[in-house]
């Protein structure tokens, strides 16, 4: 943090503007997180104790599920303690931990989705090599790599915010310490230092969803070449639950740090976060296990074997 920094505690206002509605948020975002951490927790289970799935994709859709329960658990916990509270003051430290956390693990996040795209290329351009290609060293490599990126993103973003002054308004324009909101409260914020902020954003999403496109093209060539349409969509079925997944993803949160900003799209922003801290996280879980039969088959075993041990 830089000395000069003379706000020492933010306000984070939040849904303060809807004073009515925060005990129907308060009951609707409680039970969507206890909801999130549920699916994502099945997921992980039915993956671990289910050795049919124990495979590359499995391997990272387990990853994701983790990295993106923390995601909420990051965010959710705090807003349901500031929806019931007079009080929504956040100091300085805390709010760069929570920055840090967030755009570490949504970084993850975007570099986790660009590995499954290439596991979906190894499986269909080499089928007879794919144990070889794909083995859990490998793995294992590609998840520390996007876990790396992730640390080293949101750490080098985090220090060139909280190295700004603030010294005009200490209220932030949002439920949680977004880049936005807290750069707008800086005396001494610079074209520079917007555009090396653009530029780290852009490489997290633009870059990883670069990975993907070539990835689905080369996947996209390679389907097309398989004389069967049954052939065809057996092939391209494995990649719909990861491209369905992609698109989510990558609209909401394209939408809310690539386009220009302004003090007028902070509301905009702030309601396209709740849907991509809440909705995403709960999506991914159900788009897997609705399009998936190996999946299904697993959380009923998990499932079922919760049911058979509780009282």
């Amino acid at each position: 943090m830089g000395n000069h920094t003379t706000v020492s505690t933010f306000l984070l206002w939040g849904f303060s503007s809807f004073p009515d509605l925060q005990d129907l948020l308060f009951v609707m975002i409680f039970f969507s997180h206890v909801t999130i951490l549920t699916a994502n927790t099945s997921v992980m289970l039915a993956v671990k104790l289910n050795h049919n799935l124990h495979t590359p994709m499995y391997f990272f859709l387990c990853g994701l599920s983790f990295s993106e329960t923390c995601t909420t658990v990051v965010v959710i916990p705090r807003m349901l303690v500031d929806l019931l509270s007079d009080s929504k003051s956040i100091s300085l430290p805390e709010c760069a931990t929570q920055m840090v956390f967030f755009f570490g693990l949504g970084t993850n996040n975007c570099f986790i989705l660009a590995a499954m795209s290439y596991d979906r290329y190894t499986a269909i351009h080499n089928p007879l090599h794919y144990p070889i290609l794909m083995t859990p060293k490998i793995c294992f490599q590609l998840m520390m790599a996007a876990c790396i990126i992730g640390v080293v993103v949101s750490l080098c973003i985090v220090l060139i915010v909280f190295n700004l002054s603030f010294c005009d308004s200490s209220i932030i324009q949002h439920f949680f310490c977004d880049i936005a909101p807290v750069v707008s409260l800086a005396c001494d914020y610079t074209i520079f230092q917007k555009m090396v902020i653009l530029a780290f954003t852009a490489f997290v999403l633009a870059g990883s969803f670069i990975l993907i496109m070539i990835s689905y093209v080369f996947i996209g060539s390679m389907v097309m070449k398989i004389p069967s349409a049954k052939g065809r969509y057996k092939a391209f079925s494995t990649c719909s639950s990861h491209l369905t997944v992609v698109c989510i993803h990558y609209g909401f949160a394209g939408f809310v740090y690539l386009r220009p900003k302004n003090s007028d799209s902070f509301r905009e922003d702030m309601l396209m976060a709740v849907t991509y801290t809440v909705l995403t996280p709960l999506l991914n879980p159900i788009v897997y296990s609705l399009r998936n039969k190996e999946m299904q088959t697993a959380l009923k075993k998990v499932l079922g074997n919760i049911c058979r041990t509780s009282p």
